[in-house]
C-alpha cells in the first residue's frame, strides 16, 4: 500500500494543498480553494474574528475546510502518514487552537498589561488527533514549522530557503506578495525580515470585479495600441490570449482565439493601472475617463474606488521595503535581485510591478519562484530534515526582524504612499519628504530588468491526478432572531450575497456563508436592520446550527 503525505499552504484567501507519494517524492494532486473559510478579505479581519467570536469557533471552521481540502485530493486518506501545515502566525495559530492575543498588539507593556503570556511558536509535531475532528488516521502526524517571531511566519522562511537568497553574495530582497506580504533583505549576508497586512486587492479582493487567481480570471494586459489584449488563466493555471479591450470605453471584441474571462485577478488591476498610468487614462486617485471607469470587457472593469484600494496595497509593500533599506542603512538603489513569490508574485508581469512600485526601481534582476510556502511544507513532509534546518534560521533571524507596528521610518512612509495614492500628492513632493524624514530616497524607475521565471504558475506541478479547484468550502451557518420582521433588508445589504433568509419559520431563519461573508469590519447587516435585532455573533454561538452541504464534509 503507497504511503502518503499531504502538503498544505494556509493562505489568507485560500488554502492550497497537495498528496505527495512519501517513498518516491511524486506529486499526485493538487486541491486549491478560492476562498477562506473565516469572514473577512484579510489576515487582520480573520485575527478579529477570533477574538470576537472565539477562538475555538475559528479552528473548527478552518479545520472543516481542511477535511474537505483532503478528501478530494483524491487519495486514500488512511494512508496519509503526515500532513505539513506552512502559513502565516496567525492561520497557523489558529488552526493549532493557540494563544493568539498576543498577534493583536504591538509593544511588550501592552501584552503584560492584559497579562497575555506569547506562546512558543516554534516547530512542532503533533498527533492528528490533537487537532479537534481533523479526519485524518490514528498516527498520523501534523507537522508545524516554526515562526521568526509573532508577526514573521513560516511562510517568510519558506521565502528565504526557496529563493537561495543566501547562497548569493549580493543585496537582495524577497516578497511574497499576498493579503499578508512578507518580505526579507539580505545584505552583507545579513537577513532583515518584515511583514505588513497589504489588504486583499492585490489577490483580487474588495476589487469591483475581483476575483482570485482562478481558471477564467484576467491575469495580465498586452498593449495592442489603440487596443490591449487581455491575458486569461485557462483550466490548467496558464496564461492565454483573451479578448482584445478598450479600456477607456466600454465594449467587449472577443478575438477568434479568446478565452472568456469571469473576473480581475490582482496581477490584472496591477496590470490595468500601469497601462492606465502609462497612457494618461490614470492618475492618482482619479481615472480620466468619460466614466471613470477602465473597461476590462463585458461587465468588467475597475473604478476609482478599486484604484485607491490597489494602492493602498502597492504602498503598504512600498513602504515596507523602503523601511527595511533604512533598517540596513542602505540605499534602494544597491538592491540588485528581487525574488517574487505567491500567486501574485507569479503571474504578474514583473516590469509592470515594477514601474508601479510593488519592487524596488533600480533591481536589474528579477526571479519569480512561485508559491514557496507550499513548496516549503511540500519539502518538510519528503524529509523531515528540512524542519530542523528552519528552525536553525529561525533562531538565526529572530534578533534581526523590524516590527513595521511600531516602526517609525514605516508609519511615515505608508502616510506619504496614503497622500500619494489617495490625494494625488505627486512622487517627487513624496520624494522631498522622505528626504526630510532622513529616509532611503525613491528614485525612478528607469530601466528594463533582466526577468528569470522559474515556474509556469505559481504551483508549477499539480501532480498526475490533476488540479481541483473548490469554488464552495460547503459549510454555512444557521440562526434564528426573535423580532426578525422578514424584511429582508439585510439580505439586499450585504455586498457579498452572503446572507439568505426563510420565511417557512417562525422565527424566521437566517444563513450565512461564512467563506463569502467580510466579516466584522463590515457588518453592514447589523447596521441596516430596522429591528436592530440582527447580531453577526449569533450566528457562530452554541445555539447556531453548522450545516455542511456535502453529507460526507
Amino acid at each position: 500500500m503507497a504511503q502518503l503525505a499531504i502538503a498544505m499552504d494556509l493562505g489568507t484567501s485560500g488554502f492550497r494543498a497537495q498528496a505527495i507519494d512519501s517513498i518516491t517524492s511524486e506529486i499526485l494532486s493538487t486541491v486549491i480553494t478560492t476562498r477562506h473559510p473565516l469572514p473577512g478579505a484579510n489576515v487582520i479581519d480573520h485575527l478579529h474574528f477570533s477574538l470576537e467570536m472565539g477562538i475555538d469557533s475559528a479552528q473548527s471552521m478552518i479545520i472543516h475546510a481542511v477535511n474537505r481540502i483532503i478528501r478530494d485530493l483524491p487519495i486514500q486518506i488512511d494512508t496519509v502518514q503526515c500532513l505539513c501545515v506552512c502559513g502565516n502566525p496567525i492561520q497557523l495559530s489558529i488552526f493549532q487552537g493557540m494563544e493568539i492575543r498576543d498577534l493583536s498588539y504591538a509593544g511588550k507593556k501592552k501584552l503584560d498589561l492584559l497579562g497575555i503570556t506569547i506562546p512558543e511558536r516554534g516547530a512542532a509535531i503533533l498527533p492528528a488527533d490533537h487537532f479537534p475532528g481533523l479526519a485524518l488516521p490514528r498516527g498520523c502526524n501534523v507537522i508545524i514549522p516554526p515562526a521568526i517571531s509573532h508577526e514573521v511566519g513560516a511562510d517568510a522562511l519558506a521565502l528565504i530557503m526557496k529563493s537561495g537568497m543566501m547562497n548569493r553574495n549580493e543585496t537582495s530582497i524577497a516578497i511574497d506578495y499576498g493579503t499578508n506580504a512578507e518580505m526579507a533583505l539580505c545584505h552583507n549576508k545579513c537577513i532583515i525580515t518584515g511583514s505588513t497586512a497589504a489588504g486583499p486587492a492585490l489577490e483580487g479582493q474588495h476589487i469591483s470585479c475581483g476575483v482570485l487567481a482562478i481558471p477564467g480570471a484576467i491575469s495580465d494586459l498586452k498593449p495592442r495600441l489603440p487596443y490591449y489584449q487581455t491575458i486569461v488563466l485557462n483550466q490548467e493555471m496558464l496564461p492565454e490570449k483573451g479578448a482584445f479591450i478598450d479600456m477607456s470605453r466600454s465594449g467587449y471584441d472577443i478575438s477568434p482565439e479568446g478565452y472568456r474571462p469571469v473576473g480581475i485577478t490582482g496581477t490584472g488591476t496591477i496590470a490595468a493601472i500601469q497601462q492606465g498610468i502609462q497612457a494618461g487614462l490614470v492618475i492618482p486617485p482619479e481615472i480620466h475617463t468619460a466614466d471613470h471607469q477602465l473597461h476590462l470587457g463585458e461587465g468588467l472593469y475597475l473604478s476609482q474606488t478599486d484604484l485607491v484600494e490597489a494602492g493602498k496595497a502597492i504602498g503598504a509593500i512600498r513602504a515596507g521595503y523602503i523601511t527595511l533599506c533604512n533598517e540596513a542603512k542602505i540605499a534602494l538603489e544597491e538592491i540588485v535581485t528581487v525574488y517574487m513569490s505567491g500567486a501574485a508574485g507569479t503571474y504578474v508581469d514583473a516590469r509592470k510591478a515594477q514601474a508601479l512600485g510593488l519592487l524596488p526601481p533600480c533591481a536589474g534582476k528579477i526571479y519569480q519562484i512561485g508559491n514557496t510556502s507550499l513548496a516549503m511544507a511540500r519539502d518538510i513532509a519528503a524529509d523531515i530534515k528540512k524542519l530542523d534546518e528552519m528552525t536553525v534560521l529561525a533562531k538565526r533571524l529572530r534578533e534581526n526582524y523590524c516590527l513595521f507596528a511600531s516602526s517609525e521610518a514605516f508609519r511615515n512612509t505608508y502616510i506619504l504612499e496614503l497622500s500619494h495614492w489617495t490625494e494625488g500628492m505627486p512622487l517627487s513632493l513624496y520624494r522631498s519628504f522622505l528626504q526630510r524624514y532622513r529616509l532611503p530616497d525613491l528614485p525612478p524607475f528607469t530601466g528594463t530588468p533582466e526577468v528569470i521565471r522559474l515556474v509556469k504558475r505559481d504551483i508549477d506541478y499539480p501532480g498526475r491526478l490533476g488540479l481541483i479547484t473548490l469554488h464552495d468550502i460547503g459549510m454555512v451557518k444557521t440562526a434564528v432572531f426573535n423580532g426578525c420582521t422578514a424584511c429582508f433588508t439585510c439580505t439586499s445589504t450585504c455586498p457579498q450575497k452572503a446572507i439568505s433568509l426563510q420565511t417557512t419559520t417562525c422565527p424566521p431563519k437566517l444563513t450565512l456563508d461564512p467563506s463569502l461573508c467580510l466579516g466584522i469590519a463590515c457588518r453592514r447587516c447589523e447596521r441596516a436592520c430596522p429591528e436592530q435585532v440582527f447580531l453577526l455573533q449569533r450566528f457562530f454561538q452554541n445555539v447556531t446550527q453548522t450545516i455542511y452541504k456535502n453529507p460526507e464534509s
